[in-house]
């Protein structure tokens, strides 16, 4: 049996997604084969191109940078096109192989929302062993930030719920996140206490589990001084990039999902979209919430110690204004039995 059929047979059900790193010459060579092979390229934000085919999508993100292939016929493309012509090496359906850490039982760590003006600041975990990463493989799960529709969030989060994987899901949203940046005066701090109180939950779900890892946002002793009574007894890894792993990047799924659900709930319930990020756009819905509801309003709505929240009250000052309506969400979470 040759390696393509080997390949092939690794994986129950057809890919839908694939991600790959790359290095900027692998990039360029990558961009000239779908050029030959008759794909167009659109400009898009955050990407080094976008390639269409017929079956086919190719996104090429700066950070990494990194390849997201989408559509029908992945597995031929990598096997044929991708590895022998760009990569030069055979790995694709290897990874219980080549990274057998993706497959051994551990806690994945992600959050969403720490980067935009409006809405919670979510922390999600996910346990995995190597059933269950498996079953991510095969559905497809990757990170978040590779993935532009929220209606594919929203699938895959589903799908991860159905494998019934053990998670738990913390959102502090923006009443308690600015008590609590008042209180600490540090995002890293704040965000140590959320991976902690997340990997606290999931040890008591799955108490032998051995490890957690987590994508490496602040020096690791600012983690484990976080850490609460269970947490404290297993590994803690940090690493750049972590999102490659199953576990993470499940997490940052679920941490994805229950945002942008926050966003457009809150976004109804006010009369005013809430985009995400801190773009003009924003600003301009930032004023047109302080002109609605009144500036206590951004306590409810955004993180207010972003320098674009006391920009859009300064710009909003004079303009009408209606009393605040009150707000009160808090700090929930989402628990599953650990088989």
């Amino acid at each position: 049996m040759d390696y393509a059929q080997k390949s092939r047979m690794s994986s129950a059900k057809p890919l839908h997604s694939h991600t790959t790193p790359l290095t900027p010459a692998q990039a360029q060579t990558l961009r000239g084969l779908l050029a030959g092979e008759g794909f167009e390229f659109e400009e898009r934000p955050y990407m080094l191109y976008f390639a269409r085919g017929a079956r086919l999508t190719v996104a090429l993100y700066e950070k990494g940078p990194k390849a997201v292939i989408q559509g029908k016929g992945i597995e031929d493309f990598i096997l044929f096109t991708l590895e022998p012509r760009v990569l030069g090496e055979a790995v694709f359906g290897q990874e219980e192989t080549l990274e057998p850490e993706l497959f051994e039982p551990h806690f994945g760590i992600d959050e969403s929302g720490k980067g935009d003006l409006f809405g919670p600041l979510v922390i999600a975990g996910v346990y995995v062993n190597q059933e269950i990463a498996r079953k991510f493989r095969d559905a497809g799960v990757q990170d978040s930030k590779a993935i532009s529709s929220d209606k594919r969030i929203r699938e895959l989060a589903a799908a991860i719920r159905k494998i019934r994987a053990p998670a738990s899901v913390v959102t502090v949203a923006p009443p308690r996140y600015n008590e609590l940046y008042r209180k600490v005066g540090n995002l890293n701090r704040l965000l140590a206490w959320g991976h902690a109180r997340v990997i606290e939950d999931l040890c008591g779900l799955c108490p032998d589990c051995p490890r957690a890892l987590s994508d490496k946002f602040a020096d690791v002793r600012v983690l484990q001084r976080a850490l609460m009574e269970k947490g404290r007894r297993i590994q803690l890894d940090q690493r750049t990039k972590a999102e490659s792993d199953y576990a993470v990047a499940a997490a940052s799924i679920l941490a994805r999902e229950k945002f942008i659900n926050w966003l457009n709930e809150k976004g109804a319930d006010s009369g005013i979209e809430l985009p995400r990020g801190v773009s003009a756009q924003v600003k301009q819905a930032a004023i047109a919430l302080i002109r609605a509801k009144g500036p206590d309003a951004l306590e409810t709505h955004a993180k207010t110690h972003f320098k674009t929240a006391s920009e859009v009250l300064a710009l909003a000052e004079g303009g009408p204004a209606a009393a605040q309506a009150p707000g009160n969400t808090k700090k929930t979470g989402r628990r599953t039995i650990c088989p």
